[in-house]
């Protein structure tokens, strides 16, 4: 929707040119300015998760290297991230449940950190929301051209961060909540093969580099705090108030615009990843919060679903004082 998007822009171009770039930025910068076979030969040894994002910025930045270049792409996919939750709001649930959630998911702060920091995360959370939105296109139109752009979102956004891959084991969640039926999931499981197959190249050579994660220890339930107020709000009453509606529109049944509920396609957005990766973490330890930006947008969806019900207990929901509840 344009509005969030329009929003989201706005925030993310403020003061987009502030105080140089730092360590991460610094890299992708040093990373751009060299020729794409220099590229090729550097993330052979270091740093292949990110080398398909620094090829792109190798073009992004040819005209002129600065600051605002390197963050724009960044202030796009959050644009464009606000607007899919939007859409993903608006076709799930209402246009003001898209609104809301859209809205939401545009003034939160991890999301406005990453939407001004030259680094691939936004971008992915973008390609992560296509793909989801794809998804439901393909479930309720059933052709092959929806399945073929789903795969070719799925495996163009993994190979920016290979951990987005696991936004599959979410949409694998949406269709056991919608009762797919066996076609749907025959197409589903040749695609999710074939994104699989296409990330091995990447995830061998990744593998061989695992010492750049060497710092990254077990998270405990420090970390998964830190992540719940990434997603909800970092400050502790706006925390507690998203997470309430959170759960009323978790446990509330919207009226369906399609095969799939909103619940179905954001619960397991927010849940599953995160949980997948926290599990596998202690084990092999790979969990950054910033990695799973992309699952952010289960929160503002639930959220949003949440306000849509609690607004509708107001009494006169139809007059100003449910007009005065929205806005609230």
């Amino acid at each position: 929707m344009a509005v969030p998007s329009a929003v989201m822009t706005a925030l993310g171009a403020w003061r987009l040119d502030r105080d140089g770039v730092w360590g991460d930025e610094g890299v992708t910068l040093q990373m751009a300015h060299r020729t794409l076979p220099e590229i090729a030969h550097l993330v052979a040894h270091i740093d292949a998760v990110h080398g398909v994002y620094y090829a792109l910025m190798h073009f992004v930045l040819a005209p002129h290297p600065g600051e605002v270049l390197l963050r724009l792409p960044s202030v796009f996919g959050a644009a464009l991230s606000a607007g899919l939750v939007g859409l993903l709001g608006a076709r799930l649930a209402r246009p003001r449940v898209g609104l809301w959630a859209g809205l939401l998911y545009a003034v939160t702060p991890f999301v406005g950190r990453y939407a001004q920091e030259g680094r691939s995360y936004a971008l992915v959370a973008a390609g992560v929301l296509a793909a989801t939105a794809v998804l439901l296109s393909a479930v309720r139109a059933g052709t092959r051209q929806r399945w073929l752009l789903y795969a070719l979102l799925v495996s163009a956004t993994a190979w920016l961060h290979e951990l987005s891959v696991l936004v599959l084991a979410a949409h694998a969640c949406t269709l056991l909540c919608a009762r797919a039926s066996w076609g749907v999931w025959r197409a589903w499981l040749a695609v999710a093969g074939c994104v699989v197959l296409a990330l091995l190249p990447l995830v061998q050579l990744s593998r061989g580099q695992s010492a750049q994660v060497a710092w990254l220890g077990e998270p405990g339930p420090d970390q998964v705090r830190g992540l719940v107020h990434s997603f909800a709000g970092p400050a502790d009453g706006v925390c507690a108030v998203v997470l309430t509606l959170v759960a009323v529109g978790a446990c509330t049944r919207l009226p369906r615009r399609g095969p799939v509920s909103l619940r179905a396609v954001a619960l397991p957005l927010a849940v599953v990843p995160p949980t997948v990766l926290l599990g596998v973490s202690q084990f092999q330890p790979l969990y950054y919060d910033r990695y799973l930006l992309y699952c952010l947008a289960g929160v503002p969806l639930l959220a949003a679903a949440g306000a849509e019900r609690v607004v509708r207990l107001v009494p006169g929901a139809r007059g100003p004082r449910g007009a005065a509840a929205r806005v609230l």
